[in-house]
């Protein structure tokens, strides 16, 4: 019981602050979501300010000392979204290209949403703690599309000599509020300028099927906090189940499929530590690979997918082969067989977009790829096949290496690797 006059335990600010997110109308469709992220104080010190996994949310107490209630309600909202959308396990390869950078445009989108909420409803109830990043260059954006921007942005400075760190009232800070130099990405410590820390380790430590159930978790508490909303006449954040509705652009997709599929193991180095045992104490060197084999890119030309499309396509598969650096990486157009068999060794690979000849125009019959490349003893270390999925029951069968399918136009899901339904941009 709450005493008149004795101040509150941040434990129980944390309550007070939670109850009122969700009392609060414009809120309501969150209840359910609030409730599935475990908040909690972290009293190890462990966190500096807050944290999250994904799965749960800390705050220091030191730190929500410092903060008003409606700070704290800003902040409570930022760690919610974090694991609303699941940016800890969605946007992985960003931190593994950039982990600063990833925290950066993870938490620019976030609080774009919470500072029109606070515009919405009015002064008072939200107020962004300082530190917190905000940037409207950034409105209608995908945390992805932020991320690009801004390693573009610290790469030009890199360039130009101004150092790695974008920082405050440089590009990609627009109107953010800086804390000074961040510290290296470890447990507990921030990795990145802004507001809050993101364990991006621990949430690779999570099983496969706890990541699952977290994503059903979120998908359920959205049904709710909908009917909820209607049933109140809540004029509220009626948006909410578009937003998680929302997919993952393919070519995200694609570069998580091949960078993780592609990791190598063949020495260990400790200039990175293996994530998923930094959630636990354990430090041991990462796998890595000097050299990357083979990839197919099996492309269906059998007369639904355009030249201009599968330019696109390739254009982005060239742009995550320059990170992977292959060997090599051989294109085969196919419809009911295999009509062209392009090879592009590591150092030839600026050109791929524009000397290949995309050839075919028959029928569809992905079993002529994995014949072709038994007939001809290939075996990739990845094979990526672009179709539009009309193929029957025809999926290729039994395939050399893993294989992602990427269905254009549909969203056929086929019965062997992974599936990524492809949308093209305008």
């Amino acid at each position: 019981m709450l005493m008149i006059g004795k101040p509150l335990t941040a434990e129980q600010r944390l309550q007070k602050n939670v109850t009122a997110l969700m009392g609060h109308e414009y809120f309501v469709a969150l209840t359910g979501v609030l409730m599935s992220v475990e908040h909690e104080i972290d009293r190890s010190g462990a966190t500096r300010t807050a944290c999250t996994n994904g799965k749960w949310a800390r705050y220091s107490p030191e730190f929500v000392e410092t903060l008003s209630d409606a700070e704290f309600r800003f902040l409570i909202l930022h760690e919610t979204y974090h694991c609303l959308f699941q940016h800890m396990t969605t946007w992985d390869w960003m931190y593994d290209e950039d982990g600063d950078v990833a925290n950066q445009a993870c938490d620019y989108v976030i609080n774009l949403m919470i500072n029109e909420a606070e515009t919405t409803i009015g002064k008072g109830f939200l107020v962004m703690p300082e530190g917190g990043l905000l940037d409207t260059r950034w409105r209608d954006m995908d945390a992805a599309q932020v991320f690009r921007q801004l390693r573009k942005e610290k790469q030009t400075q890199q360039g130009q000599g101004q150092g790695g760190q974008c920082q405050p009232g440089q590009p990609g800070q627009g109107q953010g509020q800086g804390q000074g130099q961040p510290r290296p990405g470890q447990p507990g410590q921030p990795s990145g300028a802004g507001l809050d820390d993101h364990d991006w380790a621990g949430a690779q430590a999570l099983s496969q099927e706890e990541k699952d159930e977290i994503a059903r978790t979120m998908s359920e508490a959205v049904r709710q906090g909908a009917l909820l909303a209607g049933k109140t006449g809540s004029g509220g954040m009626r948006e909410l189940e578009q937003l998680m509705q929302s997919k993952v652009r393919w070519q995200d997709a694609l570069r998580e499929f091949m960078h993780d599929t592609c990791k190598g193991n063949e020495f260990s180095t400790w200039r990175r530590p293996n994530r998923r045992l930094i959630a636990q104490n354990i430090y041991m060197p990462s796998g890595v690979s000097e050299t990357l084999g083979e990839i197919v890119v099996a492309i269906d030309t059998s007369g639904s997918i355009g030249g201009k499309q599968i330019a696109q396509f390739l254009g982005e598969v060239k742009a995550i082969c320059e990170t992977l650096s292959p060997e090599k990486v051989r294109l085969l157009y196919w419809d009911t067989k295999v009509v062209r068999d392009e090879v592009y060794m590591r150092e030839e690979l600026d050109t791929l977009t524009t000397s290949t000849k995309p050839a075919g125009g028959g029928g569809t019959a992905p079993s002529c790829v994995t014949s072709y490349m038994a007939e001809h003893n290939i075996k990739p270390q990845v094979v990526v096949v672009l179709t539009d999925g009309y193929v029957g029951n025809d999926w290729g069968g039994t395939w050399p290496s893993p294989v992602v399918w990427c269905v254009v136009g549909s969203n056929i899901t086929a019965p062997s690797g992974v599936t990524i339904n492809v949308e093209w941009e305008n």
